[in-house]
């Protein structure tokens, strides 16, 4: 009776932890070239699609810098407050099926989320046809 006991409270553990893992939440982004913080983004789900926008930077240079070189809706926003991420959905262990905007040049790419194995480290994918590059942000606690 108590192996059973010890045997389902791991087994519900592993299940909790499995399903505990969510993209949802505030992340670090680390620039590509030199390896330092860029900005914190929270990635958050509206109507069943994750979304995510810049809610700090960490350059006080680029603070009131806005999307100068966007389209749209996009067009002259501020960089902090900015989604920038939109229309993703689940699909497996991945988050695809929507776009990423680099404030930086003001393209728009495919993208790609995934956890990494734990679940502190989120990969983050943008896609033009078969070129691709991928960061790797940091949970924020």
């Amino acid at each position: 009776m108590i192996k059973n006991a010890i045997a389902f409270f791991i087994l519900f553990m592993v299940f909790f932890n499995l399903t505990a893992q969510s993209i949802v939440g505030k992340w670090k982004t680390i620039d590509d070239n030199t390896g330092d913080a860029k900005s914190i983004v929270e990635v958050y789900e509206e109507d069943g699609k994750i979304y995510g926008k810049i809610i700090a930077v960490f350059n006080p240079e680029v603070e009131y810098r806005v999307c100068s070189n966007c389209k749209g809706d996009k067009k002259d926003q501020r960089i902090v407050g900015l989604v920038f991420i939109e229309g993703l959905s689940k699909n497996g262990g991945v988050y695809d099926g929507g776009t990423i905007l680099n404030p930086e040049n003001g393209k728009t790419y495919r993208c790609r989320l995934k956890l990494e194995g734990d679940s502190d480290t989120l990969q983050v994918r943008g896609y033009l046809a078969f070129f691709y590059r991928t960061q790797y942000w940091k949970r924020v606690k």
